[in-house]
């Protein structure tokens, strides 16, 4: 997977009838439209307060990141982010800003969550205007909640930003539709990261027709997945998928059925962060697996 180059981004330009002199967004040097050109976020010059903007980053590509992120993100005094935010969406934030990385790894959270809770708390009493950036969506196995709930708790003003979360991103980029009328009428987002290795999950409601699943965080669980739904009856030749690094340059996607995804995941050495998607509609990838075409109409291989 490649990044339009500056050639491509002209023509699209001139298609859309865009001056070629306006002026530029950033680092990367894409044009944005006139109202997101001004200075991207007004403080109240008779207030000291400062203000925390949870903003959601998407799942890798940095052109997938909103607008109105990217505008906070130009005007952020402080960014605490995590681990999985790409590195070109972290390269457009102005030299300036403090950087604090506050990621967390399965078994090894960095800062645990009620301190990060606090430091946003502490940092909006100095006056600050605080970026939270989280990969994929806020309020998406984000624990953006928490920390808005600390927030309101501290009377501490805040904003919320929604990102493309995970499932959204990682499936369109996989070429796997979520939902299809004639295979799939509901999805349904769970975490994969299972506590202590445990089961404690309603895997009875998940064996149903007509419904995707999406693991988030389930590499690591995968076992444990499988052998759950395929005990509560899910056939064992229902197709799934697992993307990892979804969306980015990086991209690979093993796709199986319950009886042979760990086996084929486990061939592959198949690295976090991973996304694994379960129903009917995976077998649409055969035919939709657009990025493919892409690679091969620009001469790339595919992975």
């Amino acid at each position: 997977m490649t990044r339009p180059d500056r050639s491509d981004i002209n023509r699209l330009q001139q298609r859309a009838g865009r001056p070629e002199d306006a002026p530029l967004r950033g680092k990367d040097g894409v044009r944005l439209p006139p109202r997101y050109r001004a200075n991207p976020v007004t403080r109240n010059p008779n207030s000291s307060a400062g203000e925390v903007f949870l903003v959601g980053a998407g799942p890798g590509d940095p052109e997938l990141l909103t607008l109105k992120a990217w505008r906070i993100l130009q005007s952020a005094e402080v960014v605490l982010y995590d681990r999985l935010v790409s590195q070109p969406i972290l390269d457009m934030i102005p030299d300036g800003a403090h950087m604090v990385h506050v990621g967390k790894q399965r078994s090894n959270h960095s800062v645990p969550q009620d301190e990060i809770n606090q430091r946003l708390v502490t940092l909006a009493r100095e006056g600050r205007q605080v970026v939270r950036l989280k990969g994929g969506d806020p309020f998406i196995f984000g624990r953006g909640g928490e920390e808005i709930e600390t927030l309101a708790e501290a009377g501490v003003r805040f904003q919320v930003v929604p990102g493309i979360t995970a499932a959204s991103g990682c499936a369109a980029y996989a070429g796997i539709p979520l939902t299809h009328r004639d295979h799939a009428q509901s999805v349904r987002f769970v975490t994969g990261h299972l506590k202590n290795d445990t089961c404690d999950l309603p895997w009875n409601d998940f064996v149903q027709t007509h419904q995707t699943l999406v693991f988030y965080m389930g590499l690591v669980g995968l076992p444990i997945i499988v052998r759950e739904l395929t005990a509560h009856g899910m056939r064992p030749t229902m197709p799934v998928a697992l993307v990892s690094r979804g969306t980015t340059p990086e991209q690979e996607v093993v796709c199986g059925t319950l009886e042979n995804i760990v086996e084929r995941v486990q061939q592959r050495e198949v690295p976090a962060p991973t996304l694994v998607i379960i129903g009917e509609v995976v077998s649409l990838r055969n035919r939709l697996d657009w990025m493919a075409a892409v690679q091969t109409m620009d001469g790339r291989e595919t992975p």
